[in-house]
């Protein structure tokens, strides 16, 4: 509904508009099986998987190099520009926020699960389920398609609220696309989000026609939701629908702007990651005398808030994907950074470290179970580790134990010097991927190097022992088919092993910190935000965290027409990240 139509007739903002036609409701599964769900619930994301690893790093790579060819924005200006208007029938509204949500079924329908209970006790507090859900980015992992947005983000939330609530008005949905919705260029989550046949992601409603858009909220607060594409700019489309939606703002207004990254904390490392949402501010915002009181972000799979002047910024990326640590956040940020380029920045303020999900301790204790987790996690790293070694001991006996070699022999050996190549180059670009942002520091060399030296001396230990068997003396190919049964499983579980001993000590100084705890998935420790606007303008905050996500579920055939198909067999267990903070 736009904000015109709900003026002229002056009804309430949720019946100014008739809901589309809802689609014939489901039966409900009697199972977990996928046949009976509508969708194929998935195992988290191996993050160190081999062809994953290739596979997600050419994507970001096209991404970064063609992205502006693949940039749907511009086609988006033909697209309906309204602003919609939300307002509960109290005049108040509730807002849930979730971002980075399409990993691993158990973590992201814990999740799912939580956002759509009517009502959720936490902290003595009675927190009714938001009336409207914002999804904050990356609603799909590792890539974006059709059938993986359908599994791992429409699915699970379509099983946790299939049907509008019986009582009250339809909750509505909207989405803020992150660089996983990115790299297919937009088209699935488009397609999802944003011209949907259906208009509605199990009962609740997307009313949202463009990658970005803007809400009008109770007493005169506002939500821009703003599409960055990974961080690059903001297109002209996009900025003369905010410029013309900006005219409606007053000194007296109150804005919340959803973003894609929290770059006030990336730009502590790299001040050009603020220049975007500071253009934003100070050009379309700014000019009106509105206050920017709130920005809220995904992407950091974590809770964290940086307190100050006038202004939150909040990091809530807990809805399904792995954690990402805490411990390692800086205490005090300058936003924007006092060293950026843009010449018209504004003037930069001191935020402080309010509040954190993990807490510091715990985070770090997380951080230790590299040792078991990567292996486990990630078999096929092991096995890469294991092949790599494999032929790392191939090279090196062949210097060692040199022996008159057939010409078929020859043809299959690698020389020494190019295997030592491939392995330091292998360990200098793995703690600084050619892909990642920023440029590579001292640090990065030096762990690459000492990493991949490591690497090397292990290689060597594992050759001075097989050289002490008789499998090296063996007639050709059997050394070479022994090495690969025998060596290259105990070689890969070694290695595997030096590599999260390297993990552990790069992430203390601020190198691999991603990799040492992607390569563990953790999927416990997940969180969302919830957000109350009083009819008198106040905005508390309620972060909401999951300590343990649910592991097992129940099929509820015969529940009501909304109630979730899915159950946890243990109620989930929820507690207040911080106490609620208040903005006004």
């Amino acid at each position: 509904m736009t904000d015109q139509q709900d003026r002229r007739t002056g009804a309430p903002a949720w019946t100014a508009e008739p809901a589309p036609t809802d689609p014939p409701a489901p039966s409900r599964p009697r199972s977990l099986d996928p046949r009976e769900l509508g969708f194929t619930p998935q195992r988290p994301v191996p993050w160190l998987a081999p062809l994953l690893l290739i596979s997600t790093g050419l994507r970001t790579l096209l991404a970064l190099l063609f992205g502006a060819y693949l940039d749907k924005r511009e086609l988006q200006n033909s697209l309906p520009s309204d602003v919609t208007r939300q307002v509960g029938p109290e005049g108040d509204l509730w807002l849930d926020f979730v971002a980075d949500l399409g990993d691993g079924f158990n973590a992201t329908y814990s999740v799912a699960y939580l956002l759509s209970r009517p009502e959720l006790e936490v902290g003595g507090h009675r927190l009714p389920r938001g009336q409207m859900l914002l999804m904050g980015g990356d609603q799909v992992y590792p890539t974006a398609s059709g059938e993986a947005y359908e599994n791992r983000c429409k699915g699970p939330y379509q099983a946790a609220l299939p049907q509008p609530p019986t009582v009250g008005p339809p909750p509505t949905l909207y989405a803020v696309p992150g660089n996983h919705d990115w790299y297919d260029g937009l088209t699935a989550f488009l397609r999802l989000f944003a011209a949907s046949r259906d208009s509605n992601i199990g009962g609740r409603r997307t009313p949202q026609a463009r990658s970005y858009f803007v809400v009008e909220l109770p007493a005169d607060w506002w939500l821009y939701g703003l599409d960055g594409q990974s961080g690059v700019y903001l297109d002209d489309p996009q900025l003369r629908y905010f410029e013309e939606a900006a005219k409606r703002l007053t000194p007296e207004s109150r804005v919340i702007i959803a973003v894609p990254e929290p770059s006030w904390v990336k730009a502590v490392d790299h001040p050009e990651a603020y220049d975007t949402i500071d253009y934003f501010v100070r050009t379309v915002i700014a000019p009106t005398g509105a206050k920017v009181r709130l920005l809220v972000s995904g992407d950091l799979h974590h809770y964290a808030r940086y307190s100050g002047p006038d202004r939150e910024l909040v990091t809530c990326g807990g809805g399904g994907a792995y954690l990402y640590p805490t411990h390692k956040l800086p205490e005090r940020i300058e936003v924007p950074p006092k060293d950026t380029l843009v010449r018209r920045a504004s003037n930069s303020e001191s935020y402080g470290l309010a509040a954190r999900y993990p807490e510091p301790g715990r985070s770090r204790r997380y951080g230790w179970g590299i040792f078991g987790r990567l292996p486990l996690r990630n078999p096929g790293f092991a096995t890469l580790l294991g092949a790599l070694h494999t032929l790392l001991l191939l090279a090196m006996v062949g210097v060692a134990a040199p022996r008159t070699e057939a010409a078929a022999q020859r043809l299959f050996s690698i020389p020494l010097a190019v295997m030592l190549v491939v392995t330091l180059l292998g360990a200098v670009f793995f703690a600084k991927p050619p892909s990642a942002n920023g440029k590579r520091h001292a640090r990065h060399w030096i762990l690459g190097l000492c990493h991949g030296f490591a690497h090397v001396g292990l290689a060597a230990g594992g050759t001075w022992i097989w050289l002490q068997l008789d499998f090296h003396v063996w007639p050709w190919p059997l050394p070479v088919v022994a090495a690969a049964v025998v060596y290259g499983p105990l070689a890969g579980l070694v290695a595997s092993q030096l590599t999260a001993t390297y993990l552990l000590i790069a992430g203390s100084f601020g190198v691999n910190l991603n990799e040492l705890f992607a390569g563990q998935g953790i999927e416990d420790a997940k969180c969302f935000l919830r957000l109350h606007i009083d009819a008198d303008g106040t905005l508390t905050g309620y972060p909401v965290a999951v300590d343990e996500i649910c592991r097992r579920w129940r099929a509820d055939p015969d529940g009501a027409p909304d109630a979730a198909w899915l159950s946890p067999e243990q109620p989930l267990a929820l507690r207040l990240a911080e106490p609620p903070f208040t903005l006004r």
